[in-house]
């Protein structure tokens, strides 16, 4: 476990020749009206020119694609929680870890067991229930509604979890909503715990993906592909989920707006907030052309 340590670094860390920047989206590049500070924009657009800018976040490559653009990136995603790489450019999976079918359809059944809202991400949309209505899910419908046509994030409304789960090629992860103690209960069950690895998002909700799936794991792997080591990245998040690339990256960055417990596994804590430029700052500090 590191100390926290504020913006400035040894000497050696500062002399780092930083090839990566992985960049969590919700909570670190998006402030908390999600949207993207002009600052912040124009520090990544920079960096992008120096060193292999990556997106790795929670959110499926639909609900990603606007900020993508607005970046101006052309390189892979890595999406929900390390379970697949996507290349906007080919439009195609580069790889992935999905939850297969059969566990799928089993642990559609514990959630309706234990009486949970339930978000079902396949391969290209987010889907959940018309007869079940999930509020954060109507706000990110409202806010996909901005887009063009042809842009927009595809969230919809399905009649069956069942059907989609046998019809699609992908299912990527759940995301669970419920009463606390149940939400905890489903993911302490031995069956949920022996094939799913489950992170929390909210106070009563909880991302499952296939196990073995996080953050930390897939950058892990997306960098040796590039010929890249850990000690070559910078790694930037809020959230428990960011939690293993923090510790991968040879330079783990939590936001200031994250919690204790991810400050305590980074190596440095942003000087501000997501709502402010301090993560403007600090990559124009560590990434020099």
């Amino acid at each position: 476990m590191s100390q926290i340590e504020t913006v400035s670094q040894t000497e050696s860390q500062a002399e780092t020749n930083y090839q990566v920047l992985a960049l969590d989206l919700d909570g670190t590049v998006l402030t908390d009206d999600h949207t993207i500070q002009p600052e912040v924009k124009q520090a990544i657009q920079d960096a992008q020119k120096v060193c292999h800018v990556v997106i790795v976040t929670g959110r499926h490559h639909t609900a990603a694609k606007p900020y993508y653009d607005e970046l101006g990136l052309t390189t892979p995603i890595i999406c929900c929680n390390g379970t697949y790489v996507y290349d906007y450019q080919t439009k195609q999976v580069l790889e992935h870890n999905a939850i297969n079918k059969k566990n799928a359809l089993r642990f559609i059944q514990l959630a309706n067991d234990f009486q949970m809202k339930l978000v079902m991400y396949v391969t290209d949309a987010m889907t959940y229930s018309s007869n079940t209505p999930i509020q954060y899910m109507q706000q990110l419908e409202s806010w996909a509604r901005q887009y063009p046509q042809g842009q927009q994030p595809q969230i919809r409304t399905i009649d069956s979890f069942n059907e989609l789960a046998e019809q699609t090629d992908y299912v990527w992860k759940f995301v669970v909503e419920g009463d606390v103690s149940s939400v905890q209960r489903l993911a302490d069950n031995p069956w949920v715990s022996q094939h799913f690895t489950g992170e929390r998002s909210w106070s009563n909700r909880i991302d499952f993906a296939a196990k073995g799936n996080n953050k930390g794991e897939r950058l892990a792997r997306y960098v040796q592909q590039l010929g890249f080591t850990a000690e070559q990245v910078i790694a930037i998040g809020d959230n428990h989920n960011d939690i293993s690339m923090l510790e991968f990256a040879g330079l783990g960055v939590a936001m200031k707006n994250a919690d204790d417990t991810v400050k305590s596994n980074a190596q440095l804590t942003c000087p501000t907030d997501n709502n402010h430029d301090g993560l403007a700052r600090l990559i124009r500090e560590k990434i020099k052309g």
